[in-house]
């Protein structure tokens, strides 16, 4: 009787336990995840071999193709010096990317230090730290970055200490509260009853069990650190180099707008495309990792 209620009660139930294990066969259960991961690999491709990718050299000024629409030579247009709008895109990933993984890698190593040991310690230590980021939090990270970088000067060097700076304390904050869940459970209570040393707790045994809410928090964080970079370079004070990144690209290019829409119109299609596939990893990867999830 009651598996025969069950089958009729429930019919919807049998349809979605069907339907999950079709769908579960499926390489990318997700398709835009998929998308997501075939265009992340496409950019790290250009930036990691440009030369093979890009039809001209970016700094090839073509005086008679100046302002160019895009066509079958050049397939995105031409620039306000006649280079190939494609072919500076292509390079201009590599900055990008590079500045956007470094910055959050530094910022990523000095915020979970600073969370490690106030979630640790507590106490004084804690309060210290804690307040601290507390007032660079009241600071939005973009301004933050601002003020770091004209008081630097603008460098590769220094783009990447100011992006990483305004990037630390949601870290340290993150491995906090995972520090704090964890440091009284009973199996660091019996690292301690044997005498393991702080620093071997730390790092041994409270670390590793922070690790997944960390590495969600980094992923996502490469697309805010590609956007604080881009950001500072439309302002005028990113990295003055020969080859333009997508930052300065946008910024030239909106004194174009209405004769050369491509200038600006593809560099900043570029940074929205980076930044949400990074974000769409980043939030699939925080998926997967969440146990209440799995659990359902």
């Amino acid at each position: 009787m009651n598996s025969v209620s069950t089958e009729t009660l429930l019919p919807q139930a049998r349809i979605e336990r069907s339907s999950g294990s079709l769908f579960k066969k499926w390489p990318f259960p997700n398709i835009l995840l998929g998308l997501s991961i075939v265009i992340l690999l496409a950019l790290v491709v250009c930036a990691l071999i440009p030369q093979w990718i890009a039809p001209y050299s970016p700094t090839d000024m073509q005086t008679d193709h100046l302002l160019q629409a895009p066509s079958a030579t050049h397939w995105l247009g031409t620039d306000q010096f006649g280079r190939d709008v494609w072919s500076l895109i292509v390079y201009g990933s590599r900055q990008s990317l590079m500045i956007g993984v470094i910055a959050t890698l530094i910022g990523g190593f000095v915020g979970t230090l600073i969370g490690l040991v106030a979630g640790y310690w507590g106490g004084f230590i804690d309060s210290i730290f804690m307040r601290v980021t507390d007032v660079m939090m009241t600071i939005p990270g973009i301004l933050f970055a601002i003020v770091i970088a004209v008081v630097l000067g603008p460098s590769f060097f220094n783009i990447i200490i100011a992006i990483s700076i305004a990037s630390i304390p949601n870290k340290a904050r993150v491995v906090r509260s995972q520090v704090i869940t964890i440091r009284n459970r009973p199996f660091i209570d019996a690292a301690r009853s044997i005498g393991t040393s702080h620093l071997e707790i730390m790092f041994r045994h409270i670390l590793p069990n922070c690790f997944s809410p960390l590495l969600v928090m980094m992923t996502i964080s490469v697309g805010g650190s590609i956007l604080s970079f881009t950001g500072l370079s439309f302002l005028g004070l990113g990295v003055v180099q020969e080859i333009p990144d997508w930052g300065y690209m946008l910024s030239q290019g909106r004194s174009y707008m209405t004769v050369a829409w491509w200038i600006a119109t593809f560099p900043g299609l570029a940074i929205t495309t980076l930044v949400v596939v990074v974000n769409m990893i980043g939030d699939d990867l925080r998926d997967r990792m969440d146990p209440r999830k799995q659990r359902a």
